[in-house]
């Protein structure tokens, strides 16, 4: 004779997590982020103020609430914060990890690329010529990296695919680390060139144009950094 299993309900923590990030996705904390106290929530909640810590402590583990002792607990949009706290552990070697992100970005920005070419609304294009106005403008390469990091997350987000924008905020440490090896080397204008063709085939609608542009952007930074790696007496 065989039983299935029984299905255990859900803990005390668990409705909690879930009422709390529904809350925080659905935008009714304060307009500054900030959640009611830990006595508040355990009051409105009906639960223990220990039910509630263990609760905050779970989503802040996975990003979505900050817990500052003595100030309060808010709502931030951190989701990539686990995946990027682990991948310095999972592949120790710097270059290494360098190697996979590129293969990684290799395998996602073209379709990303793609999508926002079908699926950007019109503020989408607006937020990606801003944030291109901006690479151009940029004073220094400090500014250019932030910039140009900036570019590819709001085309992931224009692409309408939640994931590729997780993702991409979850490699952004190493790919902070990237930009200051490619554009501390050639400086801003091939980025400022491959951008433009990047949003010019996104704004035509030319899904298939959008996808080899940005193909070609990232094997131009990948032959940057090997350049890098072989002339490093080149480096500035």
């Amino acid at each position: 004779m065989v039983f299935d299993a029984v299905a255990r309900p859900p803990s005390l923590v668990q409705k909690v997590c879930h009422q709390l990030a529904s809350i925080i996705r659905g935008s009714r904390a304060e307009e500054d982020g900030w959640l009611p106290t830990e006595r508040e929530l355990s009051v409105q909640l009906g639960v223990s103020r220990s039910v509630v810590r263990e609760a905050t402590k779970r989503l802040e583990s996975q990003g979505l609430v900050e817990i500052q002792h003595g100030v309060g607990i808010k709502a931030v949009d951190k989701l990539h914060k686990p995946l990027n706290g682990s991948l310095e552990m999972l592949i120790p070697d710097a270059e290494e990890r360098l190697r996979q992100l590129n293969e990684t970005r290799m395998a996602i920005e073209p379709e990303s690329a793609r999508l926002a070419a079908q699926n950007s609304t019109p503020a989408h294009l607006r937020s990606l010529r801003r944030i291109h106005q901006q690479l151009v403008d940029a004073p220094d390469n400090a500014r250019a990296i932030e910039v140009d990091m900036a570019f590819h997350r709001a085309l992931a987000e224009a692409s309408g695919n939640q994931m590729f924008r997780l993702i991409l905020d979850s490699l952004a440490e190493i790919g902070l680390a990237s930009r200051q090896r490619t554009i501390g080397r050639v400086g801003k204008l091939t980025g400022i060139e491959h951008h433009a063709a990047i949003l010019e085939t996104v704004e035509r609608g030319d899904s298939e144009a959008a996808a080899a542009v940005m193909r070609h952007h990232l094997a131009c930074a990948r032959e940057d950094m090997r350049l890098r790696e072989e002339h490093p007496r080149s480096r500035s």
